[in-house]
């Protein structure tokens, strides 16, 4: 862990700047043509909730005067990571290589940085900047919230809108194509995927958090 501020202000500045140029790109402008589905998709929303926190976290580092770690809510940061990480793994090991996408749309600025850069660096910023410990084992439990209340959404927004566009984002979220039993399958692998993701990244949390206190035992010697 690293608690030099400079470090931090070129991590978090990195992110913010990554970040907006990849929502814009979200929002359409590279095509120049506005998407107006852009808040239907899970990748959209967890990297807007993420590029919000890091935001918060490089105007208190900036306006902090000495090192020190980031003490930003540890327990919601931590949310934050399982549901980016869930992006990026969803993402790049299930839908990179679904039939009815169109390869190329990997290599886009906007797809390179939502499913892959900015996962990667917000992880890291949670790794090498926070004092760990505070995780408690009911944590990665609220952090399925999210992605269930995602879930809740695109279903309540189909029933009230069904001709809207973009209707079902993934394809294991379409009862066209997955029929009701298939999207519960799907719900519930990647539900149980998402805690146990949680589960493992608390682990690392608690790990961290004991070579901290060890080393601070052995640093007063």
């Amino acid at each position: 862990m690293s608690t030099s501020r400079t470090a931090q202000l070129i991590v978090q500045s990195a992110y913010v700047s990554l970040g907006i140029i990849a929502t814009l790109g979200s929002l359409g402008l590279y095509k120049a043509s506005f998407d107006a589905t852009f808040y239907t998709y899970f990748t959209n929303l967890s990297n807007y909730l993420c590029l919000i926190v890091m935001f918060v976290e490089l105007v208190r580092t900036a306006r902090s005067k000495s090192d020190g770690y980031v003490t930003f809510s540890p327990k919601f940061k931590f949310i934050c990571v399982v549901a980016i990480l869930l992006t990026g793994l969803v993402y790049n090991f299930i839908l990179a290589g679904a039939p009815d996408r169109d390869p190329m749309s990997n290599y886009e600025v906007t797809s390179i940085l939502f499913h892959t850069v900015l996962p990667i660096l917000f992880t890291l910023d949670w790794l090498l900047f926070f004092r760990h410990g505070a995780v408690t084992w009911a944590t990665p439990l609220i952090s399925a919230v999210f992605p269930l209340a995602y879930v809740a959404f695109v279903f309540i927004r189909a029933a009230l809108f069904p001709s809207a566009q973009n209707l079902f984002p993934y394809f294991f979220l379409d009862p066209s194509q997955q029929g009701v039993n298939g999207i519960l399958t799907w719900i519930g692998v990647l539900l149980v995927g998402f805690i146990v993701l949680g589960y493992v990244l608390m682990a690392i949390d608690h790990s961290i958090a004991k070579h901290a206190v060890k080393a601070r035992v052995l640093a007063t010697y």
